[in-house]
């Protein structure tokens, strides 16, 4: 290992990651604010239902719905269909249009994109290193500290940003499915649960339980889209007691 390597940066290691999911087939798009990011969304979820054109009224209906409830409700509204009622045109009856947010049955069959240095500003202003939004919905959280760093910073500042600016921006990051922080070298993913410690972040084991923490290894298989829409869609569960928990590897392996 060089020495640029073994101290490589927090920049680094996010471009480098950006870099390698772009090669995943992820698209790249920028969000500056709030307002961009509607915009976006508005975007991949008439591409994501069959190419409709919403109205700002309809989608404002839209956003109305999904700008509601708790961390848990809200995953409940991401795996439902919300009946939206068009506006009236050319003198034509209203129909009602039922909008997916994410294909849960077919979970390759969504619109992956990645984005990085998202600014929120509520209780305080925060900036989200890497953040995977799936058909403009941000379901993935990644938080990454220069190679070598303490694991435990990256878990804590995540916490941070739950309870400081995740309800601006129209609420959407209450929508984060998962998190993962890495330091380079060592990474881990946890559900969205705002109560739960480090001892239930976990490492990512692949085939003949072989742990993959380094954050190129654990990208090319945890991050791949069809692999990530999965974990969300099958091995992510709302519990008895109300909470997010999202299964270990090897219950994952055993349910594949």
């Amino acid at each position: 290992m060089t020495i640029q390597s073994a101290t490589q940066s927090e920049y680094a290691q996010e471009q480098s990651l950006i870099e390698q999911l772009q090669r995943m087939e992820y698209a790249r798009v920028r969000i500056d604010d709030k307002a961009t990011m509607l915009a976006n969304l508005k975007r991949q979820l008439e591409i994501h239902n069959d190419n409709i054109l919403l109205t700002q009224p309809e989608f404002d209906w839209v956003l109305n719905h999904l700008n509601t409830g708790t961390i848990v409700e809200r995953a409940k509204i991401l795996r439902d269909k919300f009946a939206l009622k068009r506006e009236a045109a050319n003198g034509q009856p209203a129909e009602t249009l039922y909008i997916s947010f994410l294909n849960c049955d077919d979970w390759c069959m969504n619109e992956f994109q990645v984005t990085n240095q998202v600014s929120m500003s509520a209780k305080r202003n925060n900036r989200y290193d890497v953040t995977i939004l799936i058909n403009g919905l941000p379901l993935v959280q990644i938080e990454l500290k220069r190679r070598g760093a303490e694991l435990k910073v990256a878990f804590h500042q995540v916490n941070r940003y739950q309870h400081e600016s995740y309800d601006a921006g129209a609420g959407l990051f209450q929508y984060v499915q998962l998190f993962i922080i890495s330091n380079g070298v060592n990474t881990k993913y946890f559900s969205n649960n705002k109560t739960q410690s480090f001892q239930q972040s976990f490492f990512w084991t692949y085939k003949e339980n072989n742990r993959l923490s380094d954050l190129c290894e654990f990208a090319a298989a945890f991050l791949k889209p069809c692999h990530i829409a999965k974990m969300i869609t099958h091995y992510t569960v709302i519990t008895e007691e109300g909470v997010l928990k999202i299964l270990r590897p090897y219950l994952s392996v055993l349910c594949d």
